[in-house]
């Protein structure tokens, strides 16, 4: 990764730094490793003289995060269906978010936080439009989807710090070990031995499609919000 750091001004002075400057040392660390003392740290200034050019964390993860979501370009392939076009919306979702470690987190906590992410919210909003949705509705769609897609890729994003580095010997002993015991189980291990020759991109591609086809059904173009939520909830009470 290339590593920008901002050349110190003669006689021992502050350097000067501007706000891309802040925005683009950000980018360089990425998001996971975002913080105002990394920041300044690379910078060269303290984290009190980062603070006149952002007002805290908060200002700090929106102004990178939102450069980073301005790179996302969501396409839409007219002829697609409902359930097609929100498929193709959550894989590139997931495909963009696992490029960008610690995206997914910044998504999950707050949507959308900036322009970048109304952007792609008002895209969407004008896709399923086009496909005979309400904005109401379109909002309750393509939340529900990027909801379950940001979901797995911060799930993935932690099993990958858990999982490698320094943890990868003792986590695929343990996984090795739960595979052995499964397999000798007399009512799982060959179902097991079946499910365990899906790959993970397969699953998430399944659970993904499965998943928005329920969504699909359950609000079709013109059917009131008011009602799924109704239907949802009537659904869940004991019987």
């Amino acid at each position: 990764m290339r590593m920008r750091t901002i050349a110190s001004r003669q006689g021992g002075r502050p350097p000067l730094i501007t706000l891309d400057d802040v925005v683009a040392i950000g980018r360089d660390l990425g998001m996971r490793r975002l913080s105002i003392n990394a920041v300044a740290s690379r910078l060269g200034v303290t984290a009190t003289a980062l603070y006149r050019y952002v007002e805290g964390r908060w200002d700090l993860e929106r102004l990178v995060g939102e450069s980073l979501l301005a790179e996302l370009d969501l396409r839409d392939d007219p002829t697609a269906d409902t359930a097609e076009h929100l498929l193709s919306f959550a894989v590139q979702l997931r495909d963009f978010t696992a490029g960008h470690p610690g995206l997914a987190t910044y998504l999950q906590v707050l949507f959308p936080r900036g322009d970048a992410g109304r952007r792609l919210l008002a895209a969407e909003v004008a896709a399923l439009s086009r496909r005979g949705y309400s904005a109401e509705a379109a909002i309750l769609l393509s939340s529900a989807v990027a909801t379950l897609v940001i979901s797995l890729a911060a799930r993935e994003e932690s099993n990958a710090g858990a999982t490698g580095g320094d943890h990868a010997t003792g986590f695929e002993a343990e996984r090795d070990a739960i595979a052995d015991r499964l397999a000798g189980d007399p009512q799982l291990g060959a179902a097991h031995g079946c499910v365990s020759q899906v790959s993970n991109a397969e699953f998430v591609r399944l659970l993904l499609a499965a998943s928005i086809r329920g969504l699909v059904t359950m609000t079709a173009p013109g059917r009131p919000i008011d009602e799924v939520v109704a239907e949802l909830s009537d659904a869940g009470k004991d019987r």
